[in-house]
């Protein structure tokens, strides 16, 4: 049985990842953020996965330190055996026009959302050499194609997550390794459920379909890029965002 590995697994797209692919028949390593509420809300999908009659864990590691992507990575080997998909999806915001926006908001933003996408591949790219098979999908967003006023961390991270990405492509494609990114625009997700509902009516307007996504479509399309039906399918950005005009 394959395995993949889903940061950011607890609530969310990364729920819905985790889910969608336990149902293709993945074992599923459900990461969440070291805290008792992201803890219990990752029970849940963990047993969710079960219930689809694959093998499913729970894995705490804050994915912006280094140190605790190289232990859950091990740790998942151990239990698992291999890690053939890696789903780097964990995010946060921290919203404020530049002028407003403080040193520390930056970085924040930065270290999760971006650094740790760097070490997660660290990481799990040697597994995947030793294999000679792998498949990398990063979530990434609208805004790190089109910018966004007051994200201008969030917009950064974002955009770097395109460029590795396609980095990681070119690095190891001879290896049997692909690396794509999907670029959700507006989801339903608890990050959207915060906004007003003068906000969320000025951001639809901008939308084709004239609706929110669903997470689960995020999910489908993840579901595609590591089937061996996107094997042929690398380096690639997927915006997923209901005809968005930026």
């Amino acid at each position: 049985m394959a395995t993949a590995l889903v940061t950011g697994a607890s609530q969310g797209i990364g729920a819905c990842i985790a889910k969608r692919l336990a149902k293709d028949g993945f074992d599923i390593a459900v990461n969440h953020y070291p805290s008792e509420g992201d803890k219990a809300k990752a029970i849940e999908v963990a047993e969710e996965c079960r219930a689809l009659g694959v093998k499913a864990e729970i894995f705490a590691a804050d994915v912006s330190k280094f140190e605790d992507c190289e232990a859950m990575v091990k740790a998942v080997k151990e239990t698992f055996g291999s890690i053939e998909v890696l789903v780097n999806n964990a995010g946060i915001t921290k919203d404020k026009l530049l002028a407003r926006m403080s040193e520390d908001e930056y970085d924040a933003v930065i270290a999760v959302n971006q650094k740790s996408i760097f070490n997660m591949l660290k990481n799990v790219c040697s597994v995947m050499l030793k294999q000679k098979f792998g498949r990398i999908v990063n979530v990434s967003s609208v805004a790190g194609l089109y910018g966004n006023p007051g994200q201008i961390n969030y917009s950064a991270s974002k955009a770097a997550v395109i460029g590795m990405t396609k980095t990681i492509a070119k690095e190891y494609g001879k290896k049997n390794i692909t690396c794509n990114a999907v670029a959700p625009g507006l989801i339903r997700t608890p990050m959207t459920d915060v906004l007003s509902d003068e906000i969320k009516a000025k951001m639809l307007e901008a939308v084709a379909l004239k609706r929110y996504g669903e997470p689960e479509e995020i999910a489908s399309v993840v579901s595609f890029l590591v089937s061996e039906d996107a094997s042929y399918v690398t380096g690639q950005v997927i915006e997923i965002s209901g005809g968005l005009s930026m």
